[in-house]
């Protein structure tokens, strides 16, 4: 498999959308990898109130004539073991994001990555004997010096996926599944060919 660069003219050939505006879309990829953070936080942080806590409703000493703060339980958040002022509650930390703000930011970052020279193609992808061993001989091939290797294919074989699970600085994904922050993180991209027509897809309006 020999890798060729993959250009902005290579890009309108395969009738993949470009956004050819230096500033346009980049407001879109910032929500949209804002978004996917957002969405992957689970919320689930959870404190007890005064309300919650298992303390008794026995009041600590009498109301007066010791000289103290008067007291009402041992659940207040002055004393240890007592509930939390304040304190962290389940909750939803997901993000909307529009389909056609989405569809710019991925232009974009797509863009992006063409323009930097960090996108490559190859006619196929596929490793037959399904050994990581060959997995990495081809990637050093076609992406030398690369720390971060994103391949996008439509599909792949079974074989190939076997043979990517143990490699740590590269991954295959498919060109349906593929997101602005992958896009972003690799160091370099490369595209099979059967990918191109599911990329102009999702980067035409």
């Amino acid at each position: 498999m020999a890798a060729k660069n993959f250009t902005a003219e290579d890009a309108k050939s395969a009738k993949i959308a470009l956004i050819e505006d230096g500033e346009r879309g980049r407001q879109a990829v910032h929500q949209v990898v804002v978004a996917m953070r957002a969405n992957r936080r689970t919320g689930s942080a959870n404190t007890k109130t005064r309300g919650e806590v298992a303390a008794t409703g026995k009041k600590p000493f009498r109301q007066k004539g010791t000289g103290r703060a008067r007291q009402g339980g041992n659940a207040s958040p002055i004393h240890r073991g007592g509930g939390v002022a304040f304190g962290p509650r389940p909750r939803d930390y997901s993000k909307k994001v529009n389909k056609a703000t989405r569809r710019l930011a991925f232009s974009k970052a797509l863009t992006s990555r063409i323009e930097e020279g960090a996108v490559v193609t190859v006619s196929e992808f596929a490793i037959a004997d399904g050994k990581t061993k060959s997995f990495a001989k081809e990637i050093s091939g076609l992406a030398k010096d690369a720390k971060r290797v994103l391949i996008v294919g439509k599909d792949f074989t079974d074989e190939t996926k076997l043979a990517a699970r143990n490699f740590q600085s590269a991954q295959l994904i498919s060109a349906d599944e593929v997101n602005v922050e992958q896009l972003l993180h690799f160091t370099k991209i490369i595209l099979v060919e059967d990918a191109l027509e599911t990329l102009a897809s999702r980067t035409s309006n």
